[in-house]
């Protein structure tokens, strides 16, 4: 079979189950290890036999509900390839957003300081404790996440990627505390959604839901966090967080009570909402 047919079968198939046809050219050039404009070029040569037998064991995991993240093993971030299995949320676009935020606010912020030393608590696969390593050589990372499966993706990651990141197994900020670890900036992408909030079931139902829910209003774990925080913050610290598109009122009310004194933002992605709360602390 050549090119052109297989994708239009499996493009009609997924049609008509009203599932995203693209997923067919997407899985085709990864297998293929090619870059989606050389596709074009090879739509009438035929598919090997090998490569047709994976494609198609690959569309019949996405038609039983697999997201095609984890059917590729990969999913890109920041213009870098990161492992990800259902042991790790699949990186989004507005976790992009969050890392060129923080990267502006380090120019900002930290402009005179030679080492910056920064910690990802809930870090799944290490995509934000990575880039942000790789992405600005003053910074001394560190990522935390409760699951040893997770942090074993995250090493992974890092190590595929040269990043220096050190990685601890553990519930939040308690790995760090007990280390009497100090940083200048803290992130975290918390779980957030509330526990009886309808998502999609390709994401309820793949990734893990640990790393989705945060409690009956999505807010347990910025509670978590703000409660013991300051405990591991230099006396001048960024904190930046990602949030969901409709806590920003919830969370106002929250760093208000919790840093009366600081200053605050919460910013929108591109698409209008608001997804990215920044702490400016001052001791």
């Amino acid at each position: 079979m050549k090119v052109r047919e297989l994708l239009k079968q499996a493009e009609d198939n997924l049609d008509n189950m009203h599932k995203d046809m693209n997923v067919a050219k997407v899985l085709f050039y990864h297998l293929a290890k090619k870059e989606p404009h050389q596709l074009y070029m090879m739509m009438d040569e035929e598919v090997g036999v090998c490569l047709e037998k994976t494609f198609l064991e690959g569309i019949e995991e996405y038609k039983n509900g697999k997201p095609i993240q984890y059917i590729k093993g990969v999913e890109t971030f920041f213009g870098r390839d990161f492992i990800v299995n259902p042991h790790v949320l699949i990186p989004r676009y507005e976790t992009e957003e969050l890392v060129e935020h923080i990267l502006y606010r380090i120019d900002d912020y930290f402009s005179d300081y030679d080492t910056i030393s920064l910690c990802d608590v809930g870090t799944g696969s290490g995509a934000i404790a990575t880039t942000l390593a790789l992405e600005e050589d003053r910074l001394q990372v560190v990522a935390t996440d409760i699951s040893s499966e997770a942090i074993a993706v995250a090493k992974e990651n890092a190590n595929k990627l040269n990043a220096q990141v050190s990685f601890i197994v553990g519930d939040m900020l308690e790995p760090l505390i007990t280390k009497q670890h100090k940083v200048d900036i803290f992130v975290s992408n918390p779980p957030y959604i509330p526990k009886e909030q309808n998502i999609e079931s390709i994401v309820k139902d793949n990734e893990p839901n640990v790393a989705l829910f945060g409690g009956i209003d999505g807010l347990y774990f910025y509670r978590r966090i703000f409660q013991d925080v300051k405990k591991i913050l230099n006396d001048k610290a960024l904190l930046a967080f990602e949030i969901g598109f409709d806590q920003k009122e919830s969370l106002k009310q929250l760093v208000q009570d919790s840093f009366p004194k600081e200053r605050f933002e919460i910013i929108k992605d591109m698409n209008g909402k608001d997804r990215m709360l920044f702490i400016y602390y001052q001791m």
